[in-house]
C-alpha cells in the first residue's frame, strides 16, 4: 500500500492506494479517515485498484476553511481521479461520504461505473420520515452551530468522539484504530473541519432537490447497503430516482460496516462491480 498526499488544486487529499485492476474508490465517514476501510482495502487490493482518499479537512488533507458542500467535495473526487489517470470507478461512501458518492454519479456519471452507498440518510429526501420520527440525531443540531461544538469538545476529544466510536460496532475497533480516529479530529481546527460537514446540511439539501427536481434518476448502477444503525432507509430514499438500485442486508452490523465485517463488505462490493466474474470464495 502507497500513502500519497494528491494536489487536486486548491487541496491536497491524503489517499491511500493499493492493488491494481478495475478501481474502486472509498469514501470514509465521520470521525474516521481512511483507515476505517483497512480491512476492505486488504481484501479488494488483490484483484483490484483501491482508491481511499481523507475527505476534504480530515486525516491528512488539507484543513481547508470551506468547501464542505457535497458539490465541491465530489468535485474534489472527480480531480483525484483525473490526477491518478482514472477513467472511471466503482464509488462507495458510508455516513457522510455515502451523499457525497451520490452526489459525484449524479454530477459524473460517466465516470461513476457504479455506486455504493451505506448507513447514511441524503438531506431532505423523501424515504426517511420513519427514521427521523422523533427528530434528528442530538448531534446534528449541535454540530451545525458555528464554532460552539469544537470550542466545547477540544480537550475533551478523546470521551466526546470516544462515544461515537465506541458505539459505531457490534464489535469494536482495532486496537489503535480508535486512539488513530481521536488523533486525526483532535484540535480546534480538526474538529471545525469534521464539524463542516453537518453545517453545510441546508446547502447539501438544497443540492440534492436541485438535481432531482426534474425527475431525473441517477442512471448509474447503485447498491444500498443496511447496516444496523440506518438500516433500509438508503434504498427507500434512492427507489424513486435511480434507474437501477440493488439492496444488500447487513444488519448484523453496527454503523461501522467495513469494521464488523470487512469480508462480507468487500464480496458485496466485488459482485457488485463484476457479478459475472466474483468469486466470493476468494474473499473467505
Amino acid at each position: 500500500m502507497e500513502i500519497a498526499r494528491v494536489d487536486v488544486g486548491e487541496i491536497t487529499l491524503n489517499t491511500a492506494l493499493a492493488g491494481s485492476g478495475p478501481p474502486i474508490v472509498l469514501l470514509h465517514g465521520w470521525p474516521h479517515t481512511w483507515r476505517l476501510w483497512g480491512g476492505v482495502i486488504e481484501i479488494l487490493a488483490e484483484s483490484r485498484r483501491v482508491i481511499a482518499p481523507d475527505l476534504r479537512g480530515t486525516g491528512g488533507s488539507t484543513r481547508a476553511a470551506t468547501g464542505y458542500d457535497l458539490q465541491t467535495v465530489a468535485d474534489d473526487i472527480d480531480r483525484l481521479l483525473d490526477v491518478l489517470d482514472v477513467s472511471d470507478a466503482l464509488v462507495a461512501g458510508i455516513d457522510v461520504g455515502a451523499p457525497i458518492a451520490w452526489m459525484f454519479a449524479e454530477r459524473h456519471p460517466a465516470r461513476a461505473r457504479r455506486l455504493a452507498v451505506m448507513e447514511a440518510v441524503l438531506p431532505n429526501a423523501p424515504g426517511a420520515e420513519e427514521f427521523f420520527a422523533d427528530g434528528p440525531p442530538w448531534w446534528f443540531g449541535f454540530h451545525a452551530v458555528d464554532g460552539l461544538a469544537e470550542a466545547i469538545v477540544t480537550g475533551r476529544e478523546d470521551h466526546y468522539l470516544g462515544w461515537f466510536l465506541d458505539g459505531g460496532t457490534v464489535t469494536a475497533l482495532a486496537p489503535g484504530l480508535r486512539e488513530e480516529f481521536v488523533a486525526a479530529y483532535s484540535g480546534y481546527d480538526s474538529l471545525r473541519c469534521g464539524f463542516e460537514y453537518y453545517r453545510r446540511n441546508a446547502l447539501n439539501s438544497s443540492q440534492i432537490q436541485s438535481a432531482v427536481a426534474d425527475a431525473r434518476r441517477v442512471p448509474v448502477p447503485t447498491l444500498a447497503i443496511a447496516g444496523g444503525v440506518v438500516g433500509h432507509v438508503l434504498g427507500v430514499q434512492l427507489q424513486p430516482i435511480t434507474q437501477n438500485l440493488r439492496t444488500v442486508d447487513m444488519t448484523h452490523c453496527g454503523h461501522l460496516i467495513p469494521v464488523d465485517d470487512p469480508c462480507g463488505l468487500a464480496v458485496a462490493l466485488a459482485e457488485f462491480a463484476d457479478p459475472e466474474s466474483a468469486d466470493p470464495q476468494q474473499y473467505s
